[in-house]
C-alpha cells in the first residue's frame, strides 16, 4: 500500500509511511518488469532514497527501562547505528528528545 505515486518520463517515485523492505522493492520491480510498455533490459532496480531530510521517531520510552533515567541522543544514536534500516544514514543536526505530553512516558525524538 503506498500514499503517493508520481511518475515522469524516467522515473516512478513511490512514497509511504511503512518502512520498505527488499521483498517490498522487489514487488516493485517484478511489476514494472512484467508491463508491456516497458524496455525491461533498460530498467534500473528499485533502490530507496538516498537522503532523508526529516525523521521523526514516535513511541519511543522517556525513561530508559527499569530506572528514573531519561533516554538521551547518545542512546538514540547507538540504536540508530545498530539497525539495518539505518544504515548509511548520516545525522546531520541535533537529535531532539521530548515528551509526548507532560504525564506522558512516552518520547518523540
Amino acid at each position: 500500500m503506498v500514499n503517493f505515486i508520481q511518475p515522469n518520463n524516467k522515473d516512478i517515485i513511490i512514497t509511504t509511511n511503512k518502512i520498505t523492505t527488499i521483498s517490498d522493492l522487489n514487488i516493485v520491480e517484478k511489476y514494472v518488469k512484467d508491463l508491456n510498455n516497458v524496455d525491461s533490459s533498460n530498467t534500473i532496480s528499485p533502490r530507496l532514497s538516498q537522503s532523508k531530510f526529516y525523521l521523526k521517531i514516535l513511541d519511543i520510552l522517556y525513561c530508559v527501562e527499569d530506572t528514573n533515567l531519561s533516554i538521551t541522543a547518545d542512546i538514540v544514536k547507538r540504536v540508530i547505528q545498530t539497525t539495518y534500516i539505518f544504515n548509511d544514514v548520516v545525522l546531520t543536526s541535533c537529535l531532539y528528545i521530548i515528551k509526548a505530553f507532560p504525564k506522558s512516558d512516552i518520547a518523540i525524538i
